[in-house]
């Protein structure tokens, strides 16, 4: 045998016998009445850490959905800036105005006791059919997202529910501002969706607003997928519309 292998055996060996050593002895320190008394409190304090590291590992867990939802919530609320942006800049010109004599403006000029006068701007003309008030599907509200059963809605969440709420209300917008347009000041694409429209009313849609797959095509980039559908179902749960079916289409009313 080699003496560079007979080195490694003898090392090996050592290494075994060190290690049993070490085992007896520390054998011998748990059968000490003191050794033993501080070995139970250092187990006790190891379950205490042990406790501790779940907890937090819960709480990270906590945090990290906190987070998730946090981020979920401040897209909802960019998307309603933007929102509010868009009406700010887009007031219906029918709204009375209201405008602030000069004696306002120079408060110096006030007298205490006289009542401010206000003066409105002069009527405006009559709204015509193009400008008449639609109806529109109300957002789902917090309190409800939660009472929708977790079977039906899966993984999603608030803000793609009212997402899809406001694409369908952008639907019905753009359909009745043609239906209510008059017919002379119409091209030839709005008369076609026009006379598409007038075909699919029936007796039961009369006096409702009401849309179709083809209006969700024609008027908004959203997929009619199975998670549209899905989302319809939810909405139909939550009573903010109905189903009209005949002659092979479904009509969704705004309820």
């Amino acid at each position: 045998m080699a003496s560079s292998d007979l080195e490694q055996l003898c090392s090996h060996i050592n290494e075994k016998i060190g290690n049993i050593k070490k085992t007896l002895s520390l054998r011998n320190c748990g059968q000490e009445p003191t050794l033993k008394t501080i070995l139970n409190k250092i187990g006790d304090e190891i379950i205490v850490v042990n406790e501790l590291l779940n907890k937090l590992e819960l709480e990270i867990q906590y945090q990290e959905q906190t987070n998730n939802s946090l981020k979920e919530l401040f897209e909802c609320l960019e998307e309603d800036y933007k929102d509010v942006e868009h009406l700010k800049e887009n007031i219906p010109p029918h709204l009375p105005q209201v405008t602030v004599t000069q004696n306002f403006v120079n408060g110096s000029d006030l007298d205490p006791e006289e009542p401010v006068k206000v003066e409105k701007a002069a009527p405006t003309k009559k709204p015509s059919k193009e400008q008449k008030n639609v109806k529109e599907m109300p957002f789902i509200t917090s309190d409800e997202f939660n009472g929708i059963p977790a079977y039906m809605k899966s993984r999603l969440t608030y803000c793609q529910i009212n997402d899809v709420i406001k694409e369908i209300n952008k639907v019905v917008v753009s359909k009745y501002k043609i239906l209510h347009q008059p017919k002379k000041s119409m091209s030839s694409v709005a008369r076609n969706l026009y006379h598409r429209f007038i075909d699919e009313e029936t007796k039961e849609t009369k006096g409702h607003y009401f849309v179709v797959e083809a209006d969700i095509k024609e008027f908004t980039a959203l997929k009619v997928d199975k998670r549209f559908h899905v989302i319809l179902n939810i909405l139909r749960h939550c009573r903010r519309l109905s189903e009209v079916r005949g002659g092979g289409l479904t009509r969704y009313v705004i309820t």
